[in-house]
């Protein structure tokens, strides 16, 4: 018996961030979509990424502002007892219930509008489904997200190497942690887990922390979160085996002596690669690079000369959830009108470390800056600014970024308290397109973090005379 075709205006391969809101533009445009799932409902941010990590973050904090009340005259009977059971029941808890959130949505949508099942390519316009059934498609949006990498090095230490999708489901706090890179969510985890009582050790293959590419409010990131990371940098594995139940692990600094140390868990942060393996691109007529990911245009996120777009993190750009929420949205419009696809306006870029203390970047921050002798860069040094000392959290540095020509406002990078807010602000007036003169005409209230922004703003007009 030949297996049902099922025929719409638009396959949605993946109901993620960028899914989800592809789905929903399709709609609006009074189009038929097909939005297919292969893995489980729920998005990757609430399932293993933002929410969950903020969860543990959370936790982590209570913590260390217990440890801090003393400064401030507030006597605890004891230092905090954290029970990690306890911490990963609420991670599970709340995680599940963000996760509900979004599966609920979902099977509110009308049964022909969805196929749960994984999928692969015969041909252009056509997938086939693991049960057989065919979708024919007019148009195609991938929005397949990203699996984390595990390289062969790690793979003899079986289940005690693990991604950050499998800390959430942890059912206790291990003894002790070795995490392999010291990007976001090395930063994030590795200090969460820390501050919880975990024997933390971060080892970085070279001197980048966190994405920062200013030099200074880099230095400044890692003056300030190396000592709680136990943070090595420049380190190279050079054995890995497991013993046990435990993971040994060996490296040296720029060919030094080997250290050997023992850990519960391998904790895997060297990136996330497109998940696009299963779809068998090469069956269609796509144009692929040299990794087997399809050739397209990051203005209008199509493929060329296919009607066939690429949304959220499946681009190989920045895995942040609002810009994958916009891609989709791109996508779906562009989807829906297509022949007539156009680029679309984006807003400005921030990202956000939610480390303690915090780290941000607009506008692409110093990597993004070109003629550096045409720049002015404004600091405010966190140790001296008032309202961060009133609250005891005067660490860090801000820089902006501002064209000396026109004074206009580029971008900035930030180690320091409240910087998720602050990004906000900037990137805001970034999108706005200000000048700093415009930033400084605006009102500043008394004593607020805000203030350090206007103290960095003032240095960067003052070197422009």
């Amino acid at each position: 018996m030949t297996a049902p075709l099922i025929d719409c205006d638009v396959a949605i391969v993946g109901a993620g961030s960028a899914g989800l809101p592809a789905y929903r533009e399709i709609l609006k445009a009074g189009l038929k979509p097909l939005l297919i799932e292969g893995g489980p409902h729920g998005t990757m941010c609430a399932r293993v990424g933002c929410m969950p990590s903020k969860l543990l973050i959370a936790a982590a904090q209570s913590v260390a502002d217990m440890r801090h009340a003393d400064g401030f005259g507030i006597r605890l009977a004891g230092p905090p007892r954290v029970d990690g059971a306890a911490v990963m029941e609420r991670v599970r808890r709340e995680r599940d219930r963000f996760v509900g959130f979004v599966v609920d949505d979902v099977q509110a949508m009308p049964p022909e509008h969805r196929l749960d099942a994984p999928v692969e390519f015969l041909r252009d316009g056509v997938l086939r489904a693991a049960d057989g059934r065919e979708v024919h498609a007019r148009r195609v949006i991938l929005a397949t997200g990203t699996r984390p990498n595990v390289p062969d090095l790690y793979r003899p230490l079986g289940a005690l190497a693990i991604v950050n999708d499998d800390v959430f489901d942890w059912h206790d706090l291990p003894r002790s942690v070795l995490v392999v890179g010291s990007g976001v969510i090395g930063v994030e985890l590795g200090l969460a887990l820390a501050r919880l009582g975990v024997r933390v050790r971060v080892l970085n293959r070279s001197d980048s922390f966190a994405h920062l590419a200013d030099p200074r409010v880099r230095a400044a990131a890692v003056d300030l979160l190396a000592p709680e990371l136990s943070l090595v940098r420049r380190a190279q594995v050079e054995t890995v085996r497991r013993e046990g139940d435990q993971a040994v692990v060996g490296w040296s600094v720029d060919g030094g002596p080997v250290t050997v140390e023992r850990f519960d868990r391998v904790l895997l942060t060297a990136g996330r690669s497109p998940a696009l393996e299963s779809l068998r691109l090469e069956r269609t007529t796509m144009p692929l690079d040299e990794r087997g990911r399809p050739r397209f245009d990051p203005a209008t996120l199509q493929v060329q000369g296919q009607p066939v777009f690429l949304a959220g993190d499946v681009t190989g750009r920045h895995a942040i959830q609002h810009e994958a929420s916009d891609d989709g949205r791109l996508a779906g419009r562009n989807a829906a009108a297509w022949p007539d696809v156009r680029a679309l306006p984006r807003r400005a870029p921030m990202a956000v470390v939610f480390s303690d203390p915090q780290i941000m970047q607009v506008g692409g921050g110093y990597a993004a800056l070109d003629g550096l002798d045409e720049i002015a860069v404004g600091e405010v040094d966190w140790t001296r600014q008032g309202r961060s000392r009133v609250m005891q959290r005067n660490q860090g540095l801000l820089h902006v970024y501002m064209r000396k020509s026109d004074r206009r406002f580029l971008g900035a990078e930030m180690v320091g308290p409240d910087a998720e807010h602050v990004a906000h602000l900037l990137a805001w007036a970034l999108q706005m397109e200000m000048t700093v003169p415009d930033m400084l005409a605006l009102p500043f209230y008394h004593p607020t973090i805000e203030e350090g922004i206007r103290t960095a703003l003032r240095d960067a007009a003052r070197q422009a005379g």
